[in-house]
């Protein structure tokens, strides 16, 4: 059908009427002005994207009418104008493999596998592939960069062969830069000039900091993998109507004070408040007074405060932004008209264009304070002048997120070392990581110039960071090193051992490489706190190196300045005793607002910007040179441990043909595979790291011939479901309450096997003969969810609050799920068909939902604890028909108690995808009917 409001469609410029958009402003609707700037933007998708079919006219009215039907959990669809992708962690790699194996699927079913192509504008950043094996040498970016390709070079050519493969995926190759600063600097469009139709430019991306691009007013937010993957296939994204929160910013920051202190502040407040599912859109003078980049740190945090994403509208500043990083003038002279014609271009300081918002809360800017954000989550502020005093509550605190339960006697522990020749001295609290790193930093001016400036003041006072401590420098784009080797600055930071290592997430994603021997050492042999500072976005425990306990968040300026005092447990006044005796304060080497102000100015400029990205998919030699297949059909290569045909679509032939759903089949007698508490990570459940040498994933890899040198991180092969499966839930960070202690092992509740079987070459004669009672088995995680396989038994996991928290990674519920799929008896993997959980993380449930995954909540006071159950008990869950969005559920146990808790397939579509077993079975059996 014709869309209904193709009446709204005019010439952008009456003197040329091919140039045409959808002007909202002739709506003659009063609602329209009063809407936040964030729903603008998802009503005019939904205004021009109407068909009557996928997005109905109803759909465009319940969004204009958004400030009743806002809180009455109405579903609406979404069709952003494109999508981002990293490479790594995510669903980069995981999402060409699923496409490639969807295309096998329809030949298979006698379709035309060019049918699986991406509908929606893709762009794949490969960014989060490289690690800090290399530091503080002028020859360590290129080793870095070798490591890598040799590294990865297979998953590099699969990349290589999916961007020829697929028509609209362009990838930009690695050594580019961080993915969220490459699409602020480079891939926005901010409006869209689709040959000659003009929008809004919005996407959703698989890495949850997606939204740093909402700093420059392109309205974007992650989503999960799969989910991600179904836009690129043409779905629009179903989503409940938000509340969205009004957060005015006004004053003045101190002069001291960075973008970085003040996002920390904001996480916190926002957090305490709670918008957990919500849009944050900023506004108040206060806003003007940010920078792009101020904006665009603030907004990069918005998964750490729980928003779906976190708005702000453009302005005057974004336009020079555009201008500053190298948009040509056209272009910013269409985006200024556009976006002024239908009402969405901003001045903050003009209260009459505030618009309605749900509830407003405030931040005064003059009272933030210096701070960093730990020890062990990103929303635990901690002013710098409180510091010493929340460590050393921490360490002896009880285990958690603000304690490592240490014993008081062993709080002075003190453990000497050699290193290069010389002695040294840990202590808990020391010092060993300092990364300036992530592009939640990276990407601004202020602060990484504002770090170059303070190490030049800092060698100046003869001050200089231990040896021991590995520090490092990974910009965000080739911009970066640039404007720092320009204003001279670079030599500064070099001589500190802040050389460039890479571009890349690096430290934040836990790529921060190896510590060196004789700290590890050190570190194990005090069983000592060790401490990591970094400029980054996520600090959860184990996630950036499994030695280093207590890691902080905090900006460029304070990672030198602590690397420089060694310790957490510190004033930072004096920051240290330089090299003639003297005492050197935090003051003397602070460099201030109009300094940076000053060098931002002259350095940070056009060319630049022009320069690096002309040529960003072609300076990669190695990547140039890579050869990789061209046919339409990947040819898969049974030998390989990175890449390996998924079996999400095995025995999906069967249903096809018949074309016959099976009713959902409620759950019967489960066994808990996990006891979990609150603020499990995705960094819990499918790691990136490092794969150890006595995992699941690691005996894998060595019986097909691997050594433990090449068995590279889960991250880097996460194309191979065998090793995923087998990782999952493998951190060894991961508190299970069926063992009271951290361990990726747990129970095998039929037999009570909790510990490791003794291996019969240890057993002398005696022991052997002797008569022995039957021997508790601690099992890995993976291993006892085959025990529960051979016997076919439903598993479940229990959790508590926010769970999935943290990176948007697909493979966290692919995991879990490959036994749940339509092959569960061939498929080896964890079975896991349900979750109940106090809380999900947003993206997190909705990767579960697309994998056929059932999210099931307590209901609100209800817990694990408040219900006394133990885990210990088998469950049955009654899944009634039909099914309705968040429907209440019963849970009946063994031992006769009975308990509600809702069903979390919040929309129609969800419930959609569940009952054909997932989005992906969704969408081939989509293609198939036609």
């Amino acid at each position: 059908m014709e869309n209904p409001f193709q009446h709204l469609v005019e010439p952008l410029c009456p003197e040329d009427p091919k140039q045409q958009f959808y002007n909202l402003t002739k709506l003659g609707d009063p609602r329209y002005d009063r809407l936040p700037f964030s729903i603008r933007v998802l009503l005019e998708s939904a205004v021009r994207n109407c068909d009557g079919f996928l997005i109905k006219r109803t759909d465009v009215e319940s969004i204009l009418n958004w400030k009743l039907t806002q809180t009455q959990t109405v579903e609406v669809p979404f069709r952003p104008a494109r999508v981002i992708l990293q490479d790594f962690t995510y669903v980069g790699v995981p999402a060409v493999v699923d496409f490639a194996a969807m295309r096998d699927a329809v030949v298979k079913l006698g379709g035309d596998p060019e049918k699986i192509n991406p509908v929606c504008p893709a762009d794949l950043v490969i960014d989060h592939s490289i690690q800090v094996d290399f530091n503080r040498k002028s020859d360590s970016l290129q080793k870095n960069q070798d490591l890598e390709f040799d590294r990865n070079k297979e998953r590099f050519q699969f990349l290589k062969w999916g961007s020829k493969a697929f028509k609209n995926m362009r990838i930009i190759p690695p050594g580019s830069g961080i993915v969220h600063q490459v699409n602020l600097e480079y891939l926005a469009r901010v409006v869209f000039n689709n040959d000659g139709f003009f929008y809004p430019d919005s996407l959703v991306g698989t890495d949850s900091h997606t939204t740093m691009i909402d700093g420059l007013g392109v309205l974007g937010w992650g989503v999960g993998g799969i989910e991600a993957e179904a836009v690129m296939l043409g779905q629009p994204i179903s989503m409940v109507l938000p509340e969205v929160v009004g957060y005015k910013l006004h004053g003045s920051p101190h002069e001291l004070i960075t973008s970085t202190d003040i996002v920390l502040t904001v996480t916190k407040d926002l957090r305490q408040v709670g918008v957990v599912g919500k849009f944050v859109e900023f506004f108040g003078p206060g806003v003007a007074q940010l920078s792009i980049a101020d904006r665009a740190t603030i907004a990069n945090m918005c998964p750490e405060y729980g928003a779906t994403a976190a708005f702000f509208p453009v302005d005057d500043v974004s336009i020079q932004y555009l201008e500053q990083t190298g948009r040509e003038p056209e272009k910013l002279a269409y985006i200024t008209k556009y976006l002024k014609a239908v009402g969405m271009f901003r001045n903050y300081n003009d209260v009459a264009q505030d618009p309605d918002f749900t509830k407003v809360f405030e931040l005064d800017l003059s009272m933030v304070v210096p701070c960093c954000s730990g020890p062990k989550r990103p929303q635990d502020r901690v002013a710098v002048s409180d510091m010493k005093t929340d460590f050393e509550s921490c360490l002896g605190a009880k285990q958690g997120f603000k304690g490592f339960q240490v014993a008081p006697e062993r709080h002075s522990a003190v453990v000497p070392f050699h290193f290069g020749g010389k002695e040294f001295a840990l202590s808990h609290g020391s010092v060993v990581i300092a990364a300036i790193t992530s592009c939640t930093n990276t990407s601004n001016p202020s602060v990484m110039l504002g770090a170059g400036l303070l190490a030049k003041k800092a060698i100046e006072c003869g001050l200089s960071v231990k040896p021991y401590i590995k520090t490092s420098l990974s910009p965000g784009s080739g911009v970066v090193t640039y404007y720092l080797k320009e204003s001279g600055v670079m030599d500064y930071l070099c001589q500190l051992g802040f050389e460039v290592v890479g571009y890349g997430c690096m430290t934040c994603i836990g790529n921060s490489g190896p510590l060196p021997e004789p700290v590890v050492e050190a570190i194990t042999k005090g069983d000592l706190v060790a401490a990591g500072v970094l400029s980054g976005n996520r600090n959860f425990e184990g996630r950036v190196h499994p030695n280093t306990r207590a890691n902080y968040l905090a900006s460029p300026l304070l990672v030198i300045a602590y690397a420089i005092a060694g310790t957490m447990l510190h004033f930072l006044h004096p920051v240290a005793i330089n090299s003639e005796g003297n005492e050197v304060f935090l003051k003397d080497i602070w460099p201030t607002r109009e300094e940076i102000q000053a060098v931002e100015r002259t350095f940070v400029i056009p060319s630049m910007f022009k320069e690096v990205y002309e040529k960003i998919e072609k300076v990669n030699e190695r990547w140039n040179s890579l050869v990789a297949p061209s046919d339409k059909l990947y040819t898969w290569d049974a030998k390989s441990t990175y890449i390996k045909s998924p079996p999400f679509f095995d025995g999906l032939l069967v249903f096809v043909q018949t074309m016959q759903l099976q009713p959902p089949q409620s759950i019967r007698d489960a066994y808990v595979l996990l006891n979990l508490g609150d603020s499990v990570t995705t960094d819990h459940i499918s790691p990136a790291g490092n794969i150890a040498r006595n995992s699941p994933a690691a005996r894998y890899l060595t019986d097909r011939g691997l050594v433990a040198r090449d068995y590279n991180s889960y991250g880097s092969r996460r194309g191979n479901d065998a090793v995923m499966a087998r990782g999952t839930f493998a951190n060894i960070r991961l508190f299970n309450k069926f063992l009271n202690k951290q361990a990726p092992q747990t129970v095998h509740l039929p037999s009570g096997e909790t510990v490791r079987p003794l291996c019969l070459r240890h057993l002398t004669v005696t022991q052997f003969k002797m008569p022995r009672e039957p021997v508790e088995t601690e099992l890995d995680v993976f291993d006892a969810a085959e025990r529960y396989r051979q016997s076919n038994v439903p598993l479940l996991v229990l959790a508590g609050k926010e769970y999935g928290s943290g990176s948007s990674r697909d493979w966290a519920a692919k995991g879990p799920f490959l036994l749940v799929s339509l092959t569960e008896s061939l498929i080896p993997g964890l079975g896991i068909k349900a979750v109940l959980a106090e809380s999900y993380e947003r993206i997190h449930r909705s990767n579960l939902v697309g994998m056929g995954v059932i999210p099931l909540e307590f209901l609100p006071g209800d817990s694990a604890e408040g219900l006394g159950l133990t885990g210990r008990e088998r469950y049955s869950v009654s899944i009634p028909a039909p099914l309705a969005p968040r429907a209440l559920v019963h849970v009946q146990l063994d031992t006769g108690k009975t308990f509600q808790v809702r069903m979390r397939f919040d929309t129609d579509v969800e419930l959609t995808y569940f009952q054909h077993g997932g989005i992906l079975n969704y969408m081939i059996r989509k293609m198939s009917e036609n």
